[in-house]
Formats: structure tokens, sequence, C-alpha cells
């Protein structure tokens, strides 16, 4: 077992607020997604919010939603992400959220087995990620890079 995990945190904007019709569908999936994460092989954690599910509204602009998890390898969250009913989620997006241009919406790092990220580490990350593209402490799924070696005590 490693003694590193992989943080995910990804943000999207909303085309409308989740209590419009068009967004029914998403509304409703968003708790089948987070069942499935749940019980996906690797799944360590992933932030809850006060509702209950795992998508966050920020406080200063409800239309931007985070998600935040914690998986034992990419391996485990790709398989989860795009080789499970979540990749029917990700081919809609584009009816759900606004796009992000090129700029990313999706952050991975390595943190040590048994810490929690928070949101606020996720948002520096991507912002880290966004300001000067994939490095060690900041990363995608296109631009992996490998947990750190266990340092020796």
């Amino acid at each position: 077992m490693s003694s590193f995990h992989l943080a995910q945190m990804n943000t999207a904007r909303l085309r409308a607020p989740l209590e419009d019709p068009s967004m029914t569908e998403f509304a409703e999936g968003v708790a089948l997604m987070n069942d499935l994460a749940d019980r996906s092989p690797g799944f360590v954690w992933r932030l809850i919010g006060d509702s209950g599910d795992g998508t966050i509204a920020a406080p200063s602009d409800p239309s931007r939603i985070y998600t935040l998890s914690v998986w034992e390898t990419p391996e485990h969250l790709r398989a989860y992400a795009y080789q499970s009913q979540h990749l029917e989620y990700l081919r809609r997006r584009r009816d759900w959220f606004i796009p992000n241009g090129h700029q990313a919406a999706l952050v991975l790092w390595w943190l040590p087995a048994g810490q929690i990220p928070t949101l606020r580490q996720g948002i520096s990350r991507l912002g880290r990620l966004q300001a000067a593209g994939p490095n060690p402490d900041a990363f995608t799924f296109r631009e992996l890079f490998p947990a750190p070696s266990p340092v020796a005590g």
C-alpha cells in the first residue's frame, strides 16, 4: 500500500441554478454519482456539503460548484471517471456547465495517506496549475506526476 493518495478537485460554472428544470437530470444524478464513487474500488474520501451531497457551491458565487475527493491511485480515479456510469454525465457536461475555455477545471495532487484536503487547498492547487502548468504539486491526467518517494525515518 502506498504512503500517498491522490487528491482530486474539479470545478464548473452552472448554466442555470440547480432548481431550474434544465438542470433536473444533473441535480438528480449527483446522489447517484456520489454513491457510485463511494462504492468504487480505490475510493478513500469525498467532501460532503451541508446538504449531504458532494457538490459544493462557492458561497461567493452559487453558480460555481466544486467536488473534492481522495483516491488510492490515479487508476482508481480514472476507472470511476471514465469507465463507469460517470462517463455518461461527463459527456453531457456542456448541457449543464459553461465551458471553462482553455483554463484547467480539474487538478490532481498527492497527499500523505490519511490526510484530508480542504477546498481551500484544492482551489490553491488549481490556481497553481492554471498559472504554471502541470507540475509535481498540481497536475492533470494528461500529465501525471508520480507520488513522492517516502521519506526514510
